[in-house]
């Protein structure tokens, strides 16, 4: 079908809400000299400084100018604008991968830019919000305390007397924002094919899915609303602060939010000062991000340290909910299963989930894969647990992706971007820090605690391998779990309690029956560790007052169903009772 499009009839992108690829190549398809003019612009800027790292190798001068070359690299960024701006404080996040001295300078992106006129600010504030700024707060600052990719925040107070932050967008973002993302797609479409770890055919979708982010990111209505999502999801968890929306005095191009008394992440000396933990910090962190991927499906996908913050209390808050994504529920379900998969060994049904979660085609043989899984992942768990980090799997798996149809769906690009950028903040606070040491116990939590259909099918996946009940396995996920501190197991039994009696848990109570007489033997040895384990947080009273909860609607008409038939057809045979389906009742006691 021939395309018709004029410079007429395209519509000019700078006014979508949504971010649509074709609409911009339409309307940049009329206006050549604006792209060719901006293309040169960038490649002579990255070509030259590429260029000079060359040249500071071969003339053995890298140690030399490297302070040099991070200034310059800050700068370069800094003129290209927002686009270039987010992809240096991605790499600001990772001490693993980027030199000291570069991380210093690219550091400095996340909110140290140069801001712009505080009079374009305040006509901005009086165009959106139709009053000028002092008659909107009773204080506001002269100068702006922060400026950021894609805009500048104010400190000030309103007349009912709270303490805010004034979020103002930078003029005119979206055309530079559209030219840029047409750039990096016409770019992406001719060099995917030459890149390696089979991300060529995605490339371009990749650059998709970050042009959407950063057209939501540009809207502050669509961050207020992200903000209120996320915090109702932390309602009770009283360690994560997010900032209250001020809609009143919010719109489209500001934004007014809670003013958070508080310091970077980074900023180790006052994490000190304050006589904070930067392990409890890192914990907080990290069991906050596995929350939100495997429990909400809703996560922050942009968490440098300048979105991240200290406050004196011991909480942490979150800011700017401009980049956030949701999954749907067969995609965080398939993480658990992953993660479960992974810790029971079983390589075969990880392939199968890479398949479901698009990074395999599903017309691909996963059996030759299977062994190559087992060569990178054989060191995540078991002795050398501690070793194990996104770098290290990164580093194995693109060996693995050379040779296996491996790809990298475009809905995992912000995933992937938002684990490695948390990995790497938590590494700048803790050189020793290894994710799986809190992700496990994160894991063992909420699988024992299985309050969802799902956790509880998750659960029986574990426990139980080729009809065998692993005794080693509930062992394990006990001392896993128990190693975070948070972990009460008295509401975990409770839970169990209430599970073992429903209809769902039918299954279940069969299968621990028949364990405990397993090849013709009862495994008191088995129970007797787990006893051992757990007994000093077994306090009568209180495992008394959850077992009494599970058990309150319970009938002995209803006890048999805990029963398997072949131990009723025994307990038959043994005592010569005959039953219809029912246990032999005992004569009714009244009281």
């Amino acid at each position: 079908m021939t395309d018709l499009t004029t410079p007429e009839t395209a519509t000019n992108p700078h006014h979508m809400r949504r971010y649509d690829w074709r609409a911009i190549a339409r309307y940049y398809r009329w206006r050549p000299l604006i792209i060719i003019w901006r293309t040169l612009a960038v490649s002579w800027m990255l070509g030259s400084f590429g260029l000079s790292l060359l040249l500071d190798r071969l003339f053995k001068r890298t140690a030399f100018n490297q302070a040099r070359r991070a200034v310059r690299l800050r700068q370069i960024l800094t003129q290209l604008g927002p686009t270039f701006i987010k992809v240096g404080q991605a790499l600001s996040t990772r001490p693993d991968l980027i030199k000291p001295s570069f991380l210093d300078e690219l550091v400095k992106l996340q909110d140290q830019l140069p801001p712009f006129s505080n009079e374009i600010a305040r006509q901005t504030i009086y165009r959106d919000l139709e009053r000028t700024p002092e008659e909107v707060y009773s204080f506001f600052s002269a100068e702006p305390v922060a400026a950021a990719s894609l805009g500048q925040v104010y400190k000030a107070r309103l007349y009912s007397g709270e303490e805010v932050a004034v979020k103002v967008q930078r003029p005119n973002l979206m055309p530079i924002i559209c030219r840029d993302l047409y750039i990096m797609r016409w770019a992406a479409s001719w060099i995917g094919p030459w890149l390696p770890l089979n991300l060529g055919h995605e490339l371009t979708l990749i650059v998709d899915e970050f042009g959407g982010k950063l057209f939501e990111e540009v809207d502050y209505l669509n961050e207020g609303r992200n903000a209120e999502k996320f915090a109702a999801n932390f309602q009770d968890e009283p360690l994560v602060k997010v900032p209250t929306i001020y809609w009143r005095y919010t719109s489209a191009h500001v934004l007014t939010m809670e003013w958070i008394n508080g310091f970077k992440l980074t900023d180790t000396e006052q994490v000190k000062q304050a006589g904070l933990a930067t392990n409890d910090l890192v914990e907080i962190g990290v069991s906050a991000g596995l929350r939100q991927l495997l429990e909400f499906g809703f996560f922050h996908a942009d968490p440098h340290p300048g979105n991240l913050f200290a406050m004196p209390d011991g909480r942490m808050a979150y800011i700017d909910f401009g980049m956030t994504d949701q999954l749907d529920l067969e995609t965080k379900e398939t993480l658990v299963d992953a993660v479960v998969h992974l810790i029971n060994r079983d390589y075969t049904d990880l392939a199968k989930d890479f398949v479901k979660l698009g990074f395999l085609t599903p017309d691909v043989d996963v059996r030759p894969i299977v062994p190559a899984l087992e060569t990178v992942f054989a060191d995540a768990i078991g002795a050398s647990v501690g070793d194990f980090n996104f770098k290290s799997i990164t580093d194995k798996f693109s060996e693995v992706m050379y040779e296996y149809p491996f790809r990298v769906p475009a809905k995992f690009a912000l995933i992937i971007r938002s684990l490695v950028t948390q990995e790497g903040l938590a590494l700048s606070l803790d050189p020793d820090f290894r994710i799986v040491e809190i992700a496990y116990p994160y894991v063992a939590r909420r699988l024992l605690s299985a309050e969802t259909t799902s956790l509880r099918r998750r659960l029986i996946e574990v426990l139980f391998k080729d009809g065998r009940f692993q005794w080693q396995r509930l062992e394990n996920l006990l001392l896993i779990a128990r190693s975070d501190q948070s972990f009460d197991i008295i509401p975990t039994a409770g839970l169990g309690f209430q599970f073992l009696m429903s209809e769902e848990g039918r299954y279940l109570r069969r299968q621990m029956l028949l364990a405990l007489t397993e090849d013709n033997r009862l495994h008191t040895e088995e129970v007797q560790r787990l006893w051992l384990l757990v007994k000093d947080d077994l306090h009568p009273n209180r495992l008394l007052g959850a077992a009494w909860d599970a058990i309150a609607d319970f009938s002995k008409e209803r006890a048999v169903s805990f029963v398997p038939p072949e131990l009723v057809g025994a307990f038959q045979q043994t005592t010569g009772h005959q039953t219809t389906g029912n246990l032999p009742r005992e004569p009714r006691v009244h009281l």
